[in-house]
């Protein structure tokens, strides 16, 4: 006889149940959060106002920073939520949602380090006919396409990751594994 319950909520276990420690760490995440997102912006920035920097390597460069912000801001804060309230319940849905821009700006980090792989390869191997291959064009287009390879992995993914039975041992140990590193790095 098989348990074919539904599961509406996951309960996280994580980094400590310390009461001790929660504030402590806390602080630590949001720390690193707010650093990460200041220098991301600030290279975004950087990059948008310096005429100078409107070059493909540092429009990949944005868009890493994009997507690194992305990627932090895809946990971070509910860490840093469940630390504070002590809460550690994340909804199906809740979960499915992280779980997906999760793993969609992840991608793009991926993606854009092989563009930018692309980019330095072309510089070294074809440097005269380097402005001919690499142009603005180009390079928005690799940047599309980044984005629109992640999208379309990230929902396979997504949908088949959820659309497992979790009240089996193969697809609770799974998920768990996923989740909590997700969660807890």
């Amino acid at each position: 006889m098989e348990n074919n319950s539904e599961v509406t909520e996951f309960i996280l276990v994580g980094l400590t149940s310390d009461p001790k420690l929660q504030i402590p760490l806390f602080i630590t995440f949001l720390i690193i959060y707010f650093l990460t997102l200041v220098w991301n912006l600030g290279m975004i920035l950087l990059v948008l106002l310096d005429s100078r920097l409107h070059t493909p390597m540092y429009l990949f460069l944005s868009n890493l920073s994009l997507a690194d912000i992305g990627y932090s801001s895809a946990v971070t804060p509910r860490v840093m939520t469940g630390l504070l309230t002590g809460v550690h319940v994340i909804s199906f849905c809740d979960c499915a949602i992280q779980f997906f821009f999760f793993g969609f700006f992840a991608i793009i980090e991926s993606d854009l380090l092989v563009v930018m792989a692309y980019d330095r390869y072309v510089a070294v191997c074809r440097p005269l006919h380097y402005n001919t291959l690499v142009t603005t064009k180009v390079c928005a287009f690799l940047c599309l396409g980044c984005y629109v390879l992640a999208l379309l992995d990230e929902c396979i993914h997504t949908w088949n990751i959820f659309r497992l039975s979790f009240w089996t041992s193969f697809g609770v140990k799974f998920l768990c594994e996923i989740v909590t590193s997700m969660f807890y790095f």
